[in-house]
């Protein structure tokens, strides 16, 4: 082709890649031969201009060339039958109509997916059409051709599955035409992954779906009224400062890699460092406090054996969020851990912290809290892990800055303790209270934890014992 011009080169309708030469000629399709009988080019009419082949698949020399119609559109009236076939690629609608018989109407999309400015020209002769047949390759880019015709035309677009090979083509040239005809008879509706609309869809959300699922938190009262941490739901634990709520999320911490060592999960606690973290699970494991190094100094290799107990399984993650970062990055670690790492639980605090780190962009202290609420709860949903915060309240009970944080929570549990009183017992006794329970119900008295200054740990209050 490069020492040949294409004026000079003879056309004709001729049989081509198991395309016969009638159906060529039905669209227009002539191929180019040179002077030694070799086939060189094949052409394409559109509606507003011809596009150039050079074999085996060199489309360079279009320039001036739109996207922006579909290919065989002009071979058909709107309208002229119920169902429209859309392919992608020239060679496919020719294919397609071959394989149908040509009864039916082809057309095909010309490259590069479905363009808005395609949507604008086609828009209304596609939809003169009651049904809209999708054979696109099941790529990346044939999906997201399809999901967006059926975002443009509602209700009305279906897909044909093509298991045996990946395009109309490939199925006309293995002989495997039969096979075809009847993957686009039994076509399905389409609809976008967040879309639920065919009895069948339905039918998998009741064979699919899970019942809520949680693990033990180990506290008795909770378990009865909560049954545990839920996973696919946000868990919002909330108290005024000085509580002790990080401490009390370290003991929920301890309990999963302590005895659910199996299930992976992850951790951040962002007012404290990495190491003060990791020494906190392992005085819960010790049961006595080495939460700094001097109260361990003649000892290190116990603790540094501890620690290899609870890590060995290798289920347990801590993370961190930089002071520089974004902090919506934490839905990315969420999805990450929760995706990747196939995290069962996610744990974080103080939720308000990150609204410290929020650009200008992300506007006030509650607009951002109220956007992060949104997100976490539906990345729980989304991935059906369990994510647990704390959020600090102010002086009357209400959580600090944003109370949508509480609103958009599955599960939402007060804690409480009498910080001033003089008994030394009460004064560390912490009084759990469930007051959202989506879930599963169940409100109210959810258990009491005593703090032991020796170990520096939290235990279960145990009554008569």
């Amino acid at each position: 082709m490069e020492d040949t011009k294409e004026e000079e080169l003879k056309q004709e309708f001729r049989d081509h890649r198991g395309i016969k030469k009638e159906t060529n000629q039905f669209f227009g399709i002539s191929t180019g031969i040179d002077k030694e009988g070799n086939e060189v080019t094949r052409t394409y009419p559109y509606p507003h201009k011809v596009k150039l082949r050079i074999l085996p698949k060199d489309f360079s020399r279009n320039r001036g060339f739109s996207n922006d119609h579909l290919f065989g559109m002009d071979r058909f009236n709107g309208g002229s039958s119920q169902t429209l076939t859309i392919v992608e690629g020239e060679e496919d609608v020719a294919s397609a109509y071959q394989m149908l018989g040509s009864k039916w109407p082809v057309v095909g999309i010309p490259g590069a997916g479905v363009s808005s400015e395609l949507l604008r020209n086609c828009h209304d002769y596609i939809n003169s059409f009651k049904n809209i047949v999708i054979c696109t390759d099941s790529d990346p880019a044939g999906d997201k051709a399809a999901t967006t015709l059926a975002r443009t035309f509602p209700n009305k677009v279906y897909r044909v599955s093509m298991t045996l090979h990946k395009d109309p083509n490939e199925y006309l040239t293995s002989g495997h035409q039969s096979d075809f005809m009847y993957a686009w008879i039994n076509r399905t509706k389409y609809v976008p992954d967040w879309d639920t609309n065919t009895p069948e869809q339905f039918l998998r959300v009741l064979e699919e779906g899970k019942d809520s699922i949680y693990l033990p938190t180990g506290i008795e009262d909770y378990d009865r009224l909560g049954l545990g941490l839920m996973q696919g739901h946000l868990t919002v634990f909330t108290a005024p400062e000085g509580i002790g709520k990080t401490e009390f999320m370290r003991m929920l911490e301890f309990n999963l890699a302590e005895n659910y060592s199996d299930v992976p999960f992850a951790f951040c606690h962002l007012e404290e460092t990495n190491m003060r973290s990791i020494l906190g699970l392992a005085s819960y494991k010790l049961g006595k406090n080495v939460t700094r190094r001097e109260l361990f100094k003649d000892n290190e290799d116990e603790v540094r054996n501890a620690i290899i107990e609870l890590t060995s399984k290798e289920t347990m993650h801590q993370f961190s969020i930089g002071v520089d970062e974004d902090p919506m990055v934490i839905i990315e670690r969420i999805k990450y851990y929760a995706n990747v790492c196939d995290c069962k639980y996610i744990f974080f605090e103080p939720i308000q912290d990150l609204a410290h780190q929020r650009s200008k962009e992300d506007g006030t202290t509650e607009q951002f809290l109220s956007k992060l609420s949104v997100q976490l709860s539906r990345t729980a949903a989304e991935t059906g892990c369990g994510i647990i915060t704390i959020a600090h309240q102010n002086s009357d009970g209400d959580i600090r800055d944003c109370k949508l944080i509480g609103k958009q929570a599955s599960v939402r549990v007060d804690l409480s303790r009498d910080l001033t009183n003089a008994d030394d017992v009460i004064r560390n006794t912490t009084t759990l209270s469930i007051v959202k329970n989506r879930p599963v119900g169940p409100l109210g008295f959810a258990g009491q934890l005593e703090f032991d200054l020796d170990s520096f740990t939290l235990k279960e209050k145990i009554y008569g014992a």
